[in-house]
């Protein structure tokens, strides 16, 4: 049986996306009949802990030089490694290249990950032809966004028909730890157009959770806060409206055929962000930057997605044409192919 080492980033400030698709993929991998093992702090934020245990793999804490990753791996015994890592230095992945198969998720700038395969499921990714190093293969696009087993389990199998609501739903989430505070901001752009809604807002900290709650509502507006959930998928679906950061979880609300509006909250989703607007697969909120100066843009899209069951019905059908779901597959025929 092949044993498969994911090394990846988590924490407080990084967030839980780069778990979240390896997660992806090592479900692929398992289903093959791969053991995996994680490498990554994943004890700095539990609900990624959580995800991983649910699992039943096992995790080892990150290490960070090249003589670390080299020795852990041999103890490990594996027979190739996925990183997916914006916080390695370069000189980690040539040392284990020498040893072992390895593949790295990247986004766009591979930030010295050098590796037999280079994977970036990004939007529009297929039209760059970046250098790539020596004897490496790249996959590049949406053809290759790798998706939960939870998502999967969820996608329509047909287009989504437009769902008209005298009281829309929406569900708005930011990664595990909304780490750049935007719930409360998107919550007060919510509130300001006016129309009526049913919101649930996740709040991955009890200061967010203050905030939300000191939200002023107007009549016919009801906003309610809830924790991390393992139910995302199904929230998506139950929703007329899903707000979320621009990011790795784009892909998955596409998949699921969700009507998608996306902020942008840190610098390097500015790409994705742009790129998934201009398919028309999703609506943009704008820079939360901006949306924390002034949400009157912000306002404008809401109310018009609030209002128009038919504009949510096309935004939700694009999204869904986009993402087929088996991306995973794809990544992982490359993986176990080296190994």
């Amino acid at each position: 049986m092949k044993r498969v080492g994911v090394r990846c980033d988590v924490g407080p400030g990084r967030g839980i996306g780069h778990v979240m698709r390896c997660l992806a993929l090592a479900e692929e991998v398992r289903r093959r009949g791969a053991e995996l093992v994680f490498v990554c702090d994943a004890h700095t934020v539990p609900w990624a802990a959580e995800q991983i245990a649910a699992r039943g793999i096992p995790v080892e804490r990150a290490v960070w030089s090249p003589d670390e990753h080299v020795e852990l791996f041999n103890r490990l015994k594996l027979d190739g490694v996925v990183f997916d890592s914006y916080d390695l230095d370069a000189s980690v992945y040539p040392a284990v290249r020498a040893c072992l198969p390895t593949l790295a998720i990247v986004d766009g700038d591979f930030r010295g990950a050098a590796a037999d395969v280079l994977v970036d499921q990004n939007l529009a990714a297929e039209l760059h032809h970046p250098d790539l190093p020596r004897d490496a293969v790249r996959l590049a696009g949406l053809r290759y966004v790798m998706i939960r087993d939870e998502i999967l389990d969820h996608r329509p199998a047909a287009p989504p028909d437009d769902r008209p609501s005298v009281v829309p739903r929406v569900f708005a989430f930011f990664g595990g730890t909304d780490a750049f505070g935007a719930g409360p901001y998107v919550a007060r752009a919510l509130a300001a157009t006016g129309l009526p809604f049913e919101a649930t807002v996740v709040a991955p900290a009890p200061d967010l959770a203050a905030q939300l709650a000191a939200v002023e509502l107007q009549p016919n507006q009801r906003l309610d806060v809830i924790g991390p959930t393992d139910q995302l998928a199904s929230r998506v679906r139950e929703a007329d409206l899903t707000i979320s950061a621009s990011g790795t979880s784009t892909w998955e609300l596409l998949c699921l055929g969700a009507t998608a509006a996306l902020v942008c909250v840190v610098d390097n989703q500015v790409m994705g962000y742009e790129r998934a607007v201009d398919t028309g697969a999703a609506a943009g909120l704008g820079l939360l930057s901006a949306l924390q100066q002034d949400s009157s843009s912000a306002d404008q899209v809401l109310k018009r997605l609030l209002s128009d069951p038919a504009e949510r019905g096309r935004l939700a059908r694009a999204g869904w044409q986009l993402v087929d779901g088996r991306g995973r597959e794809r990544v992982a025929d490359a993986l176990l192919g080296l190994t």
